[in-house]
């Protein structure tokens, strides 16, 4: 079992930055995912950003609301990605969620609560 433990969420005004971080309990082995989803209230759960474990490189997904505004990096030795989000809108507010997807099975965190106010 993989456990997540996510952190960084909070408030922030339209224009700010936040990081969050996401610690696995699991190493990434080649084929596995790290990343981020995220849900607003009403909408569906989309893909923020995710990293891909390849066998001699680490390739990235993005989702649309990614693009240009956020970053994905991990530290291996730390088990840890990290979502830095910067010139956040108020239409970027969402319960932030990490997961790892390891040896083929999905495993998620808590979720964490990003607020953007205008």
């Amino acid at each position: 079992q993989v456990q997540l433990v996510e952190s960084g969420g909070g408030l922030v005004q339209a224009g700010g930055s936040l990081r969050l971080s996401c610690v696995s309990s699991a190493s990434m082995v080649t084929g596995d995912s790290m990343g981020w989803y995220r849900q607003a209230p009403g909408k569906q759960r989309e893909l923020v950003l995710g990293l891909i474990k390849e066998e001699s490189d680490e390739r990235i997904a993005y989702g649309e609301a990614a693009k240009g505004r956020f970053a994905i990096s991990t530290d291996n030795a730390k088990n840890t990605v990290y979502l830095q989000m910067n010139s956040l809108k108020p239409d970027d507010t969402a319960i932030y969620s990490c997961y790892h997807n390891h040896w083929a099975r999905m495993y998620w965190g808590q979720g964490t609560q990003v607020t953007v106010s205008s």
